[in-house]
């Protein structure tokens, strides 16, 4: 039966010089140790591994996370994307790759130092929200309660009015909601991305950078906001999480 071929995993990048271990905590079902290999002051943070592209699953992705989360517990650290393998078992070239981008991951490391990203989704709350937007808008109210004593049949054009008037008025409201979050929030962060949302309750799906010191101070403005809106607006705050929106580096562990 042939050997299974070994290589190592890359998970990120921190400051740091001299050997390192993080724990048997290595993806796949091996319990690789999670380990250190350096070049001057910064250092790959790495394990063996099965040579293989891991799939992006969730027990996969969810291995890849914790071990950089691990790792934050101490360092500042550049994730590396998912699923980055040398197919080799060979330290070498892992120093060669570290060589080669010493002054971008040095750099990278100083812009990112004493940072963290925190995560917000925000999402209308259906029932609530669509009894705001009747109280907001006379025009709609009117025209419904009007058509509540109408046979349904033949109400069925005017129902798809108010429908369409309904989504108009949310997409009108979840712009605003947007915006009055925004504004409060963009001024704390030191970069912020927004991503894709998804469904037409999501108001806001976005990335903040922010300063260890001033995370007292957005959490406070997070929770000022769902005091205030709490009523229409669910609010899913994570953190802290490796920088991912904000550097993802992508090595080509081929040309080491």
């Amino acid at each position: 039966m042939e050997a299974e071929k070994v290589g190592i995993y890359l998970y990120g990048i921190i400051r740091h010089s001299g050997p390192i271990e993080f724990g048997p905590i290595g993806i796949g079902s091996r319990s690789d140790m999670v380990y250190g290999i350096n070049y001057k002051d910064i250092c790959a943070v790495v394990s063996n591994s099965a040579v293989m592209r891991y799939e992006a699953r969730r027990v996969n992705l969810t291995a890849h996370q914790l071990t950089l989360e691990e790792v934050m517990k101490t360092f500042c650290v550049l994730p590396i994307r998912f699923s980055t393998i040398s197919a080799s078992y060979d330290k070498a070239k892992i120093v060669k790759i570290l060589e080669k981008e010493y002054d971008k991951f040095s750099d990278l490391l100083t812009k990112m130092d004493g940072k963290k990203e925190l995560g917000l989704k925000v999402m209308a709350n259906e029932e609530p929200i669509f009894k705001f937007i009747l109280e907001k808008n006379s025009d709609i109210r009117i025209l419904k309660e009007k058509l509540a004593k109408l046979d349904p049949e033949k109400a069925h054009y005017q129902l798809m009015k108010i429908g369409e008037m309904v989504e108009k008025a949310l997409i009108r409201e979840n712009s605003n909601f947007n915006d009055i979050i925004m504004d409060l929030l963009t001024p704390l962060a030191e970069e912020v991305k927004t991503n894709d949302k998804y469904g037409e309750r999501m108001i806001l799906n976005a990335a903040f950078l922010i300063k260890n010191e001033n995370e007292a101070e957005f959490d406070k403005a997070i929770n000022a906001l769902d005091e205030q809106y709490g009523n229409l607006l669910s609010f899913k705050y994570v953190g802290t999480l490796p920088p991912y929106n904000f550097v993802n580096l992508v090595i080509n562990t081929q040309e080491a």
